[in-house]
């Protein structure tokens, strides 16, 4: 390790990463040499997300690296339904957990969370009540 390399780690407080899914928007910082505490715009984890489905998909990057107790974690999400804003987190923290160590890479791409999904909605066609959705057929 540089000089410089030394001097950027201990002026840098957090690790960021940006995390999306559909309209979705996760912006989360690791705060290093934390307890563990997890706030979501401003909330606590457990406040701001009811189901234990969306505490597993979000921790799912922590438990696979083993960092569950090393960071404070800060999250502002916006946009989007509650599932794709807990892609969005798990996305930006596995994104943030890259920046702390590169050497995750492998593991975290191996499960799929530094891919970033893109599907999203389609767009509704002239002529259709939906996308695909055509208008009933009727014979007579």
């Amino acid at each position: 390790m540089t000089e410089t390399t030394k001097a950027k780690t201990k002026l840098q407080e957090y690790y960021y990463g940006l995390g999306k899914r559909k309209t979705a928007v996760a912006r989360v910082r690791l705060y290093a040499n934390g307890k563990g505490n997890f706030t979501v715009n401003d909330k606590p984890l457990d406040d701001f997300i009811k189901t234990s489905i969306g505490h597993t998909v979000i921790k799912a990057p922590l438990r696979l690296t083993g960092t569950m107790k090393n960071f404070d974690i800060s999250v502002k999400v916006d946009g989007g339904g509650t599932s794709a804003q807990n892609d969005a987190i798990r996305h930006g923290i596995s994104r943030a957990l890259l920046e702390y160590n590169d050497t995750f890479r492998g593991t975290l791409k191996k499960a799929g969370f530094l891919t970033r999904d893109a599907r999203v909605k389609e767009r509704k066609k002239p002529g259709l009540k939906r996308a695909r959705r055509a208008p009933q057929f009727s014979k007579r």
